[in-house]
């Protein structure tokens, strides 16, 4: 008796609407995870449109088709607005050309059109197949093999516009392209006390203009959902008079396209420099930003939350049956989750309606409590009603402990300001805890801080020294001395340590019954309480960015690289940067190397290379094993490998630490003093004042208890007992090969 050969599913994967960065990262991840999954994949060029036209638009893909373009701006597979889609004969003859090809799964990656044009497809598929039957076109038992449509959605938006998800395709790249203007700009603008006005995308989504106004340290911002009051002209000049004169030398205002007044009038670019130069006699330069938003490499997070978006995609279109609801991928949190693609793109098209109707709290409140949040807190960040301290106000000091880690000068910035118009007298403690021991304690004003938003390094110095027994008496008199009520300790491993050892100690000296609260600041990624410090996103696009120029430098030969990456015993630089990298292996202190391990791999690679295969790359943990180092690997990859490759291996070292913070870090940096500096207010009004960690787990930002912080900490490894990232090897397997 005959066996039967399993029929493999075939998942068709396309691109629609505007282009974003990321696409591509999602489009290799689709293919390659149904590759592992055992099914057929076709790509369909140029969106909606291939699926009508057929032919060379429906191309079977394997495994090399997607090689190369993880770092690549735009969509290799095109994308394209089709109107035919939009009329029945159209997506009649998208369905004959599918079925043809025995595909009925698809993946659309795409805005709300593009998602609500894919449900509609899916509803009429039934119906389209029989009148193609009888039209001839197909016959039953053809139509009858394919009784539905499967489908998944991935949103690519750089207007991070969709509801019910907190991140889309493009987006972070999007904010990079805008903040590396701003940055421009503001050096520009502060050498001639000069003013900028920039516009950026988002006719319905103040999303872009808000996050880039306070990773940027902007001076106003106007957007869909919250418009300016009546008065916006009068007020927003006095508030650039009054910055002027607290000292600041460069003003930057950002404007979203769909920017309007409460009337419903349209707030454009041109008329708010019109009325700067009209009320203060002053130029006002415009810039415009434009496509330049969509273009460029993505972003490290844009590679490799689309990996793991396109990975789970496939999951859920493989594993949807006839009456599955229709899902599209999103991000809630540091998870993807299955979202219903009806509500969420329902939700999202109520948002222009309501800001149409004038009702922008119910369009603020679609936008979601982070939104609404970082409104609040640019309005704080950017007023100057208030840039001294309130006389026998509480004194906050802040200090840096620990390894470096971008966005420090992001965080100092934002204490100091919140701090001032929340009521406080900030101070700066110099060079961590050693400084606090040596009374190197000062006060911190409004001017001071005014240009370190996108500052790297920790102007307040940091140092990894933690409090011996010996240095607690003389730190206990100097928190005396400079009459400090509380302590936001802002750093790594070894901050939040000599944190705890001074809340343990507050029973013996009377200076440490204060409220203490630490905020997390490490690109090790490695602290208790907190699934995202502050500075690894930064370190992640240093990595990547670096991983572009060695695998380019491979492009000519037959090479393998073998990267280290920082991290110490927490491997999650070295899984995300495989993911954004395109690495094909990564080797983690969380898994450990063995000889057999190591042993397949070198069998594997000289196959690889043996049919064809020109370039290899696997990131390697710093402190993944002990005895099988980077250089131990590199040279057993090259002595097995004969002359079939060269072999090259490169330890980053501390560029990882370096540079400016990117936009997450910077906004990350922002939300967590905000809150830090809530619960430092909460604690100075109780009589028995309790000290915290903090940290964001999920989408909230969360506190813990810094007594019991070593509950939750492996201390052997210095790391968190759980770490969510983990689950993401099975993404970076699916996708390696």
């Amino acid at each position: 008796m005959a066996i039967e050969t399993p029929v493999r599913p075939k998942l068709g994967i396309l691109t629609s609407g505007g282009d974003a960065q990321g696409m591509n990262a999602a489009v290799r991840a689709v293919v390659r995870s149904a590759l592992t999954a055992g099914a057929d994949v076709f790509a369909i060029y140029e969106g909606y449109q291939g699926m009508i036209e057929g032919g060379d638009g429906i191309r079977q893909f394997g495994w090399d088709d997607v090689g190369s373009i993880l770092h690549r701006g735009g969509t290799v597979i095109g994308t394209f607005r089709s109107m035919d889609f939009r009329e029945r004969w159209g997506r009649r003859q998208a369905a004959k050309n599918l079925v043809e090809r025995g595909i009925d799964r698809l993946v659309v990656i795409g805005g709300d059109g593009s998602l609500s044009g894919l449900d509609a497809f899916r509803q009429e598929w039934s119906e389209l197949l029989q009148e193609l039957v009888e039209a001839g076109q197909i016959d039953a038992e053809l139509a009858s093999r394919y009784p539905a449509l499967m489908i998944a959605g991935l949103v690519g938006s750089i207007d991070n516009d969709l509801v019910g998800t907190d991140m889309t395709i493009g987006a972070d790249s999007a904010l990079h392209r805008i903040i590396e203007a701003t940055d421009a700009l503001s050096s520009t603008a502060a050498s001639h006390q000069r003013r900028f006005v920039v516009e950026v995308m988002g006719r319905h989504c103040g999303y872009l203009a808000l996050m880039a106004s306070i990773a940027g340290g902007c001076d106003y911002v106007f957007i869909p959902e919250n418009p300016p009051p009546p008065n916006w002209r009068e007020s927003m000049c006095e508030g650039l008079v009054r910055a002027r004169e607290a000292g600041r030398r460069d003003s930057i205002i950002v404007v979203a396209e769909g920017a309007q007044d409460l009337e419903g009038n349209r707030i454009t670019s041109q008329e708010i420099a019109d009325t700067i130069k009209d009320r203060l006699n002053e130029d006002a330069r415009v810039t415009i930003l434009g496509h330049v938003q969509r273009g460029g490499a993505p972003s490290a997070y844009d590679r490799w939350a689309s990996t793991w978006l396109g990975y789970e995609a496939v999951q859920e279109v493989l594993g949807a049956g006839p009456e599955t609801e229709p899902k599209v991928m999103g991000v809630r949190g540091n998870r993807t989750a299955a979202i219903s693609l009806r509500e969420s793109v329902a939700q999202t098209r109520e948002v222009p309606k309501l800001i149409a109707a004038q009702d922008y709290a119910g369009a603020m409140e679609l936008r979601g409590s982070s939104f609404v949040n970082s409104v609040r807190i640019h309005k704080e960040l950017s007023t100057t009603l208030r840039t001294e301290p309130m006389p026998g106000s509480k004194r906050i000091a802040i200090l840096h402990a620990g390894g470096l880690a971008p966005g420090m000068n992001t965080a100092t910035r934002a204490a100091v300001r919140l701090g001032i118009q929340r009521g406080f007298t900030m101070l700066g403690v110099e060079n961590g805890f050693d400084g606090l021991r040596e009374g190197l304690v000062r006060e911190l004003t409004w001017r001071e801080v005014d240009g370190l938003v996108g500052e790297g390094g920790a102007v307040l110095g940091t140092r990894r020294t933690v409090p011996e027994v010996e240095d607690l008496y003389a730190i206990n008199r100097s928190l005396e001395e400079h009459q400090v009520d509380a302590l936001m300790v802002i750093g790594g491993f070894n901050a939040y340590e000599g944190a705890w050892r001074i809340h343990n100690e507050r029973g013996r000296y009377p200076a440490f019954t204060l409220p203490i609260l630490c905020i997390p600041a490490s690109i090790d990624n490695n602290l208790p309480g907190s699934e995202l410090a502050i500075g690894p996103d930064t370190a992640l696009n240093v990595i990547t960015d670096a991983l572009d120029k060695v695998k380019m430098s491979g492009s000519a030969a037959q090479r393998c690289f073998v990267v280290e990456t920082m991290g110490r015993y927490c491997g999650y630089l070295a899984l995300m940067s495989g993911l954004a990298g395109g690495a094909e292996r990564v080797y983690l202190n969380e898994e450990g190397i063995t000889l057999d391990q190591l042993n397949e791999d070198v069998h594997w690679l000289n196959e690889e290379f043996s049919t064809g295969r020109k370039l290899f790359l696997a990131i390697r943990n710093e402190n993944a094993n002990v005895h099988f180092t980077t250089d131990f690997i590199a040279r057993l990859l090259e002595e097995a490998g004969g002359h079939k490759y060269d072999v090259r291996q490169s330890i980053l070292g501390h560029i990882q630490q370096g540079g400016s913070p990117s936009p997450f870090d910077r906004l990350h940096a922002t939300r967590l003093v905000s809150r830090g500096l809530d619960i430092l207010a909460e604690e100075l009004a109780s009589d028995e004042p309790e000290s915290w960690y903090i940290g964001l787990v999920a989408s909230r930002i969360e506190k813990a208890p810094l007594q019991h912080m070593h509950d939750f900490i492996d201390e052997k490894h210095r790391r968190p007992r759980k770490q969510w990232w983990l689950e993401l090897r099975k993404v970076q397997r699916a996708v390696a090969g």
